[in-house]
């Protein structure tokens, strides 16, 4: 993967690590919206090295106390302010910002464009927003910001595995929650109402079940359907009564159900051809969908029996 911003292999070399585990989305016109995990339990003590000059954003998410931090923007130092967990930081990539790595580092950093925040403003029908307000430095709690990023540390463990459809759902929140709350996004119309119309609704389902892996993006399944990605998604979830990705892992254990009766399957197999990372991941989705483990389910239920489960 070429990577052409503040992510991935370059964001971490910044931070003098070798490891930083990305996922990158095109959800917005092609342009790119990453997310990237960085860490170090002994880091090499120092300032982080310059990142390129662009007009963008890291918005960060602290999974770990940082306590003090010293900050720069353009070579000029803006104090020293205490980073607790949970806190949120934003930093503006046009103003070549620094900080000093001197203790343990954990955090989720979304690298957010200019171009996202403009497509974003589009298809809400709003006037583009200007910079986004934040004080140099200071970390403050935003539990939507948290939340989202929180989420997808299980798929930053296994990038080439995430499913896709979630992962675009989430970077596409993350990116218009902070439009709006640190922009000023402001739609100026009603976005529209009304769910699917049958054929969207057959193509959408008929697409998701084709790609139980996950494999196919939030920006494809509004494509098919002639639709925006906000209106798609927000007509899908009046029509279905959850979200795409939500609907997706559904339909996995729907799958997962039918195969069960053959029980020449392993529970392994049978999570690998349904779409789940792992035996684990399936097991997890499994429970809380139907209120029972798959092996549970499985010697207990016998075929044809009706079952229902906490999302029917």
């Amino acid at each position: 993967m070429r990577e052409h911003g503040a992510y991935g292999r370059r964001l971490g070399s910044s931070f003098r690590i070798d490891d930083a585990p990305a996922i990158v989305t095109r959800l917005l016109r092609g342009t790119e919206i990453a997310v990237t995990e960085i860490r170090s339990d002994h880091p090499d003590h120092g300032v982080t090295d310059p990142l390129p000059v662009e007009d963008a954003y890291l918005v960060g998410v602290q999974l770990r106390d940082f306590g003090d931090q010293h900050y720069w923007e353009n070579g000029r130092k803006y104090g020293v302010h205490h980073l607790r967990a949970r806190e949120m930081l934003l930093y503006d990539l046009k103003r070549s910002p620094a900080v000093l790595i001197d203790k343990p580092f954990h955090s989720i950093q979304f690298y957010l464009p200019r171009a996202a925040l403009d497509a974003i403003a589009d298809e809400s029908n709003a006037r583009r927003i200007g910079e986004l307000a934040y004080e140099p430095g200071k970390g403050w709690i935003d539990e939507t910001v948290f939340n989202l990023g929180s989420s997808l540390r299980a798929a930053l463990e296994a990038p080439e595995r995430a499913n896709r459809v979630f992962v675009d759902h989430v970077t596409l929140a993350l990116a218009a929650h902070v439009a709006q709350a640190y922009g000023g996004l402001c739609p100026v119309a009603r976005p529209p109402k009304g769910g699917l119309a049958p054929w969207q609704e057959r193509r959408a389902k008929e697409r998701i079940d084709a790609n139980l892996d996950g494999q196919v993006s939030l920006r494809e399944l509004a494509a098919d359907c002639g639709l925006s990605l906000s209106h798609f998604s927000r007509a899908f979830r009046e029509t279905t009564g959850v979200a795409p990705h939500k609907w997706l892992l559904r339909r996995r254990v729907d799958a997962a159900k039918t195969m069960m009766e053959d029980r020449r399957l392993s529970l392994a197999e049978i999570a690998t051809a349904c779409g789940f990372a792992d035996q684990s991941h399936f097991t997890r989705v499994f429970s809380q969908a139907m209120g029972v483990s798959p092996g549970i389910w499985r010697r207990d239920m016998a075929p044809g029996r009706p079952i229902v489960g906490i999302w029917q």
